[in-house]
């Protein structure tokens, strides 16, 4: 599974901003997908996840309400809406693809097995 992410930029606090993150090699619908995050000198950090349909999702207590995980299995993308920026989401961020048949939103970076180059937000204030 390849994975390539895009998106991200400098934004001010209080904007939005969608990151993208298109997905090829192997069927999508059957991967759990998941966003994360890391900020130098830190270890990367859960932010969100989708089940294999998007019925189910689970979400950083830090972003709920704010950010929206969300996928298109015709389009073999999944999405990150973030809304209401604040300086502290500034990071790299990163999807990532859990390939196991329990189609359980982990949040531990471990459950993943594909990583995409991450997608710098920086967020002024």
């Amino acid at each position: 599974v390849q994975l390539q992410a895009s998106g991200g930029g400098l934004v001010q606090a209080g904007d939005s901003l969608t990151l993208s993150c298109a997905a090829s090699g192997r069927s999508f619908g059957r991967l759990v997908m998941g966003w994360f995050r890391q900020i130098p000198g830190k270890e990367r950090e859960f932010v969100a996840a989708i089940s294999w349909r998007g019925g189910t999702w689970r979400y950083a207590d830090s972003v709920k309400g704010r950010f929206t995980i969300s996928r298109d299995n015709a389009k073999n993308t999944v999405y990150l809406r973030m809304s209401s920026l604040k300086p502290e989401d500034t990071a790299a961020y990163y999807c990532a693809a859990d390939n196991s048949p329990r189609n359980n939103v982990g949040r531990f970076s471990l459950e993943y097995d594909y990583w995409g180059q991450g997608t710098e937000v920086t967020v002024s204030s």
